[in-house]
């Protein structure tokens, strides 16, 4: 289960085979913005740009960039921010892109349908390569908790790479649910990237009190009431709001610059919790060792 159990299979790298654009609404600022995915060198990692504010430094999307996570992701350094980063690292993370260079004209990236397919229907077009280098990871050794109230983030040592999500909510169409991803992207593409933020109308008109989900729309977000879901189309899944949790998981835990090879479980978190944990798991140093992935078995294609 450790780089030492060499194979002669590699896991490599992944940036972009060419620049692929997506232009919508921010869901907070209301904004019509673009975004640009670009091909980025080996060990680049994931940057933000601000084409808006000329002469800015890019914004790695790391962990210790994070300034603020009370109603989306934002990452941000010398007076620069981009907001609502979640979904798009999500994309990042399911396809199994390791490079990229994101340049977005305003400090928002577009919340698009709500989901991440848009982003993933633009990359696999795109076209995405393989590099030379090898792809890092961090292999749990030994489990690392984090509780708070009745919500929790764990990691335990596993063979695969895998994140298991479940929710629990107090309303006729929720319930509990839960879901477990296999970090494959054509699973991610198939059963995870369409699925979309979702958000109660009591809260969403609460927001809008205070000037915040300006773009927060119907055609963004699956919104319930206290008895049913308010879209007219329904759901795309019986559980799509699970499936939209482990979806922002993903983007969050992406945050740590290498994926983890384990498997993540997490009950009732969110943005805030899942970066508290990040902090708790980068201390634990004896919980994990890093290097690459030299096994057949995590080859991600």
């Amino acid at each position: 289960m450790t780089p030492n159990n060499k194979k002669k299979h590699n896991a490599l790298q992944r940036t972009l085979e060419k620049p692929v654009s997506c232009r919508g609404t921010g869901v907070h600022s209301g904004s019509c913005n673009t975004v640009t995915i670009k091909p980025a060198p080996e060990n680049h990692g994931i940057k933000f740009r601000r084409l808006d504010i000329p002469g800015t430094h890019y914004i790695q999307a790391l962990f210790n960039m994070v300034v603020d996570t009370s109603l989306a992701t934002v990452v941000g350094t010398n007076g620069a921010i981009v907001s609502t980063i979640e979904h798009l690292m999500a994309t990042f993370a399911g396809l199994g892109i390791d490079n990229a260079l994101v340049e977005v004209d305003n400090y928002e990236i577009p919340v698009m349908d709500g989901s991440a397919k848009e982003f993933t229907i633009a990359i696999l077009d795109g076209g995405i390569r393989e590099q030379e280098a090898k792809k890092q990871f961090f292999w749990v050794k030994e489990p690392v908790h984090l509780e708070m109230e009745n919500k929790s983030v764990c990691v335990y040592p596993c063979d695969t790479m895998k994140i298991t999500c479940s929710i629990d909510f107090d309303h006729p169409l929720i319930g509990r649910q839960e879901i477990t991803f296999d970090h494959r992207p054509e699973t991610f593409r198939k059963e995870i990237c369409e699925a979309r933020t979702f958000g109660f109308l009591k809260d969403l008109e609460y927001l809008k009190k205070f000037s915040l989900g300006r773009g927060g729309s119907l055609d963004n977000a699956v919104v319930l009431d206290e008895e049913k879901v308010l879209n007219e189309e329904g759901l795309r899944y019986e559980d799509e709001l699970v499936r939209h949790k482990l979806l922002d998981s993903l983007g969050d835990f992406s945050l740590l610059g290498m994926p983890i090879f384990g498997h993540i479980v997490t009950e009732k978190s969110g943005h805030a919790l899942n970066h508290m944990f990040i902090t708790k798991f980068l201390k634990s140093r004896e919980a994990w060792e890093t290097g690459p992935c030299e096994k057949e078995r995590c080859l991600l294609k």
